[in-house]
């Protein structure tokens, strides 16, 4: 039975197109995984959820297969029969449309579908959902159009009862009032069952959890409007017309051939790898650019402004509604670029992204002599640093809020001044329960306090998380707080909303912002990630190939996880193979990508999705010593070299300046 299902309704909302491309997955590959274990574990989703349920304690789950829609939807009917009666999963079959409600409380004639979310609500925001011009806000319009959803279906088989859509989330206000309450829901071992439902709770009530941290948000007004179609849903059509219109396309198969738009595909992922279409299966973005861009085989692979960094302005919408969508359709018109004093402009960026990309041209352009002034002001013994966090659902300590950052990971890369690269130091405190800030504070100190040379990182990602542990540590006992804060404000700058303004002497500097001034590399295609950089930097550098194609034991460099024999750089079929691919696998049958394109909806997170999500297998689900110790070694791997990625960057940077 094909079915229009909450997740397919979701699907559908982003594009419909993406509905024909799910109907036959077996033809379109998605960079997308379905893997929701991995994604609610990343995000405290499955710990929120069973917390949620013990307000109900008399709940009752619908427990069919998730293929069988009669038989969940045949036992959910029976139950609702009773006068009063909590459900948990709910199901609703009507009319080709189904539905599972998280929580369903029914009380004579009133019903309450409470959808359980591990994200955060914030009291004081006036506009959380609706924002401030009248219109949902965009984070917010999957959930709410997917509690309406849920609310038209439950409606529709029970046109007598009163409806109450609800929210259930973690509260931004409210704080844990015990300690532990974070290891209070555990997954056990993989084996035969399914974990997500075989979770084992340390507590028989909820009154051994303390006060709640959760809050219930009643969303009647919102979803009625929705319902009214006060807000649009698809273009052109209404709410209910927009759920047939899924439904239909959905159920035949056909493609509904709904108008591209840059905002929506820039981001599709349905987009094939060239090895991918070798093997025979289909793009789903190629094939929109087909039947309504008129593209080619021979486009498929060509740059286009999808591509191009950074570029948010109507231009780009212009020319996708122009139909210049290929690279060798612009001009430098188009892009306008203005020059900048010192460093390379954004628009200038742009425009040499284009160019180079058209006339075939790979060497990297730079500024030499700013980029050697800039250089030069820089202290010896350099230190690099990168940091592992994550922001856990239900909090490790009483006084603790929901989804507070937890920093568990840094690795530090140290050069000399006689050029000698040691990786200096490390940190990781993944043990179960264990509130790491403050370790990891006193252990960043005592790493980087012993000299005065410059510090980098990568991006704005460990100065945010430095200006958060400032304050954590301003409302905590700890004994030593105001030597590590003074120390933490030395190496940073304050965040823009802070009380408290400062610039540290020693504040870090960030290596992507010298990038960005100063150089480009055509082999990122536009892209500043250090996953993306660090392979465009080994193919543009004969220093690197070559030193980094001998062992560590020969090229003046320590290691704290890899062997003296270890070889960075592998060449296969006469390409580079990138450092990271040769990694260990963390996640079965996951590979780095998966976890940047799949757990993307947590707040803060860029390159670090891996990490997080192993972080939270470690904190969370039931595991033998060995299976731990290979976690931690493989977290400590993946560290390291993202700091030694620095390093690399930092010598190419040198050689071309010379």
């Amino acid at each position: 039975m094909k079915v229009l299902s909450k997740s397919r309704f979701k699907i559908g909302l982003e594009c419909p197109n993406k509905l024909f491309f799910t109907f036959h997955k077996e033809k379109y590959p998605s960079s997308k995984t379905e893997d929701s274990f991995l994604d609610s574990l990343a995000q405290g989703g499955f710990q929120v959820e069973e917390l949620a349920r013990m307000h109900y304690p008399d709940g009752i789950l619908i427990d069919f297969p998730h293929y069988d829609y009669e038989g969940a939807a045949k036992q959910t009917q029976e139950l609702l029969k009773k006068e009063s009666i909590v459900l948990f999963e709910a199901a609703f079959l009507w009319n080709g449309l189904f539905i599972r409600t998280d929580i369903l409380v029914k009380r004579g004639n009133k019903i309450e579908l409470i959808e359980v979310k591990a994200k955060l609500h914030n009291p004081d925001d006036k506009h959380q959902f609706i924002g401030v011009q009248g219109g949902i806000v965009s984070g917010w319009r999957p959930y709410l159009f997917d509690l309406a959803f849920q609310t038209y279906v439950v409606h529709k088989i029970l046109p007598d009862c009163f409806i109450i859509p609800s929210l259930m989330m973690a509260d931004k206000n409210k704080t844990a009032s015990i300690d532990g309450l974070n290891q209070m829901f555990r997954i056990p071992k993989k084996g035969d069952g399914d974990q997500r439902k075989d979770i084992i709770k340390k507590v028989e009530s909820l009154e051994e959890t303390g006060d709640s941290i959760l809050t219930k948000i009643n969303l009647e007004d919102v979803i009625g409007e929705i319902l009214n179609d006060k807000y649009e849903v698809l273009e052109g059509y209404s709410f209910e017309d927009s759920i047939k219109f899924l439904k239909e396309k959905y159920q035949s198969g056909e493609y509904p051939n709904w108008p591209t738009s840059y905002s929506k595909c820039k981001n599709c992922e349905f987009k094939a790898t060239n090895d991918q279409l070798k093997s025979g299966l289909k793009s789903g973005f190629h094939e929109c650019m087909k039947f309504q861009h008129k593209w080619k085989d021979d486009n498929l692979f060509q740059p286009s402004i999808f591509e191009i960094w950074n570029f948010r302005s109507k231009v780009i919408e212009n020319l996708f509604n122009e139909n210049r969508l290929l690279f060798e359709q612009l001009t430098e018109n188009d892009l306008n670029p203005e020059p900048k004093s010192g460093e390379i402009s954004s628009s200038e960026r742009r425009w040499i992204q284009v160019d180079k990309a058209v006339k075939g041209d790979n060497k990297v352009y730079f500024l030499k002599d700013e980029l050697k002034t800039e250089i030069e002001n820089w202290n010896f013994p350099l230190h690099f640093i990168d940091f592992e966090t994550s922001a856990v659902a239900l909090p490790f300590t009483k006084g603790r809020r929901p989804y507070e950052q937890v920093a568990f990971q840094f690795s530090h890369h140290m050069i000399d001044q006689n050029g000698n690269i040691h990786h200096q130091s490390e940190f990781l405190n993944a043990d179960a329960g264990v509130f790491p800030n403050y370790e990891f504070a006193r252990s960043l100190k005592k790493s980087l306090e012993n000299d005065n040379g410059t510090i980098f990182k990568f991006a704005t990602h460990e100065n945010t998380i430095l200006n958060v542990i400032i304050n954590q540590l301003k409302g905590s006992d700890e004994s030593d707080k105001y030597e590590l804060i003074d120390f933490l404000k030395s190496i940073t700058n304050s965040s823009r909303n802070s009380p408290d303004q400062w610039v540290g002497e020693r504040d870090m500097i960030d290596l992507r912002k010298v990038v960005l001034k100063y150089y480009y590399n055509p082999h990122t295609k536009g892209s500043n990630s250090i996953k993306h950089l660090l392979p465009a930097t080994l193919k543009s550098s004969d220093f690197l190939k070559e030193k980094y194609s001998q062992p560590i034991r020969e090229i003046g460099l320590s290691s704290k996880n890899f062997p003296q024999d270890h070889i960075w750089l592998q060449i296969e079929n006469d390409e580079l193979v990138n450092p990271y691919s040769r990694l260990p696998k963390l996640f079965e049958d996951w590979e780095l990508e998966d976890f940047e394109g799949n757990i993307s909806g947590i707040e803060s997170i860029a390159d670090g999705g891996m990490a997080l999500t192993t972080y939270a297998k470690l904190q969370y689900v039931d595991m033998s010593e060995a299976e731990r110790e290979e976690l931690v070694s493989g977290l400590k791997k993946y560290c390291e070299l993202d700091t030694l990625a620095m390093v690399m960057i930092y010598e190419h940077l040198k050689e071309i300046t010379h």
